[in-house]
């Protein structure tokens, strides 16, 4: 058996789009000055909890966050990796909830409610994002065997990973929604993927 790795999960900073409640998917946009607040206290937070590394979503919302984190706690620069990307939301990437309220409620209601077995036309399934948010962090795991690793990433990318640690479907409704720089804890060795709540600290 191989030496667990520790990965951080952390969902990127606020940006203007969050604020206004539009659906960002894999459009690029910048935290705003909130989000760069945030960044600074999430690095404070993780101060002294021996990280080796940063990797990030490309999307420019966590790569600022973790570019932010990686200066505050004197880590190189973040490396990428595409699997972290947000789920692609398709046509609905950029409508406002309000417009999407009359042209298309069906998939605003599925949005609202961070329905993952929702269909968004043009964009990713459920089962293809899933695998490869999981293959991301097996991944990264393998790269960096017995070493703590800070994950920059999306939050529909939190929901397929507390999926995977609670043992639940991949469709289930979590009626819950990760906040921006909320963390969550994991320990991942030889495909396994578990929660590790105690090292939050």
């Amino acid at each position: 058996m191989h030496r667990p790795s520790r990965i951080c999960i952390a969902r990127h900073g606020e940006t203007d789009w969050n604020a206004a409640g539009i659906l960002q998917g894999w459009i690029d946009v910048p935290i705003n000055e909130t989000g760069r607040l945030q960044a600074v206290e999430l690095a404070e937070s993780l101060t002294g909890m021996g990280f080796s590394c940063i990797y990030s979503s490309p999307l420019r919302r966590a790569r600022e966050t973790a570019e932010m984190i990686a200066g505050r706690l004197e880590l190189p620069m973040p490396s990428f990796h595409d699997g972290l990307k947000e789920r692609h939301f398709g046509h609905y990437q950029g409508i406002p909830k309000e417009e999407l309220a009359v042209t298309h409620p069906d998939v605003l209601a599925e949005i609202t409610s961070r329905n993952p077995a929702g269909h968004f036309d043009g964009g990713e399934s459920m089962d293809h994002f899933a695998d490869r948010v999981l293959h991301a962090l097996g991944d990264i795991a393998d790269q960096h065997e017995g070493e703590t690793v800070l994950v920059v990433t999306h939050g529909w990318v939190i929901d397929v990973i507390t999926r995977q640690v609670k043992g639940l479907p991949r469709h289930t409704v979590l009626h819950m929604k990760r906040r921006n720089i909320e963390c969550l804890w994991l320990e991942v060795v030889d495909a396994e993927i578990r929660e590790a709540p105690g090292l939050a600290g």
